[in-house]
């Protein structure tokens, strides 16, 4: 695979991100008598999602190190911003190759292995047992589609499972599929998803008012967000915005765009110069028209959290397509109506506890054709009822709290695992 990284580095600059600590040429960092504890988050999600886990690993034992790699450029990046005062280093997790894991390990000499949600590499997790690591899966989660595509490979993946101690799953479905593919039951525990134990930090606090000031967000002019978005679902969210911009009775709305994908921002502002609308970015340097702006361009990491408190309506993307969805949770925590399309299955468990608590609106049978009027009929609805807006984002913030607790479950089953494995 060497070959096509490279050509993909020259060319995309995709993965050029880290490329030489990918193989091994790692951070400075000195062991001491501490023990270290890895923590591998691939992406922003994940890299989100870590924060109750480091939080609570630094409460109780800050007696230990924490290492936090991560895969992509943008998780990388985030993390750099969310436990620079946490971590004692932040690097790229290493090629899957038996001599970048084992370089990896030397460098660092860690105890434990925690991966998060699901990046089941071989070398990584059987070299790590090798060294005598202990080894969890935390916020564990298979698809449908995942879980078919390990199916594949079965005698692999029951092998690769033998080596790891712990499998804290977020549901029912997601445990079966473990198991099914060959982790021994007494392995896995369900202990629920760590994004339902959301918090706000001071800093997304801070950052919410500057965008609060900064943008003038108003009340008499809502806020739709189209949270992590994916094409072509930017030109379908744009299309719905101008239908309900015409015909708004209680104040004109005023949209912001933040794409899933940071390679995509500029195709996305090029969509958005079209529309006719006046418009801005995150990443531009402020000025006055930023407060009268139609349209914000959220072309940022890391950010988006902050911005949930300041909408009316949030329609999280990833869904209007057979991409699978992109998490409920945030915009739930901070109260919001939250819509979305029919394609939720990478969120199957949290969406479908939205909806039985009538805590989500759901858009059935779209297409190509019909995709911009479904979005704005919904926006359309929600806007014009400002109590049932209200009500939705309620319900959505009270099924949250009725789901927390699993960071207290997850750190319950790591106890025993803390202690490194002893020597045979």
């Amino acid at each position: 695979m060497l070959p096509v990284f490279l050509v993909s580095a020259i060319v995309r600059g995709k993965r050029a991100a880290g490329f030489f600590q990918r193989l091994g040429f790692l951070p400075r960092f000195e062991p001491d008598e501490r023990k270290v504890i890895w923590i591998h988050c691939v992406s922003v999600g994940e890299t989100n999602v870590a924060r109750p886990l480091i939080d609570s690993i630094r409460q109780k034992h800050s007696d230990k190190r924490i290492i936090i790699s991560n895969t992509t450029r943008t998780g990388h990046k985030l993390a750099q911003q969310l436990y620079k005062d946490q971590a004692d280093c932040i690097f790229y997790v290493p090629f899957d190759w038996k001599w970048t894991v084992r370089r990896t390990l030397r460098h660092f000499k860690p105890s434990m292995l925690i991966i998060l949600e699901t990046e089941l590499w071989l070398n990584l997790i059987r070299e790590s047992s090798k060294a005598q690591m202990r080894i969890a899966i935390v916020n564990g989660r298979m698809s449908e589609r995942s879980y078919k595509r390990y199916g594949y490979f079965k005698r692999t993946m029951k092998r690769l499972f033998g080596y790891i101690d712990r499998a804290l799953i977020q549901s029912n479905a997601d445990a079966n599929r473990y198991m099914a593919l060959g982790m021994r039951a007494s392995k896995v525990k369900v202990t629920g998803n760590l994004k339902f134990d959301h918090h706000i930090t001071s800093g997304e606090n801070e950052l919410t008012e500057i965008f609060r000031d900064r943008f003038g967000i108003a009340e008499d002019e809502p806020l739709i967000i189209a949270a992590s978005t994916h094409a072509p679902e930017e030109q379908w969210t744009l299309d719905a915005f101008k239908t309900v911009w015409k015909t708004a009775v209680n104040g004109l709305p005023r949209l912001m765009i933040a794409p899933r994908h940071p390679e995509r921002f500029n195709e996305v502002a090029d969509l958005i110069a079209k529309t006719g609308f006046s418009w801005v970015r995150r990443s531009d340097e402020p000025a006055d028209s930023d407060r009268t702006a139609e349209i914000i361009l959220l072309d940022s990491i890391g950010e988006l959290r902050a911005a949930y408190p300041l909408a009316e309506l949030v329609f999280v993307g990833g869904s209007m397509i057979s991409h699978g969805g992109q998490s409920i949770l945030e915009p739930a925590a901070a109260g919001k109506a939250i819509t979305t399309g029919p394609h939720t299955h990478n969120f199957a468990e949290a969406v479908d506890e939205f909806i039985k608590r009538d805590a989500l609106h759901q858009i059935r049978d779209v297409n190509d054709k019909n995709a911009a009027d479904k979005l704005a009929a919904e926006f359309k609805l929600l806007l014009d009822r400002p109590i049932k807006r209200r009500s939705l984002g309620e319900r959505a913030r009270a099924t949250m709290d009725a789901n927390r607790g699993a960071i207290d479950r997850t750190i319950e089953q790591l106890e025993p695992i803390f202690a490194p494995r002893r020597r045979k």
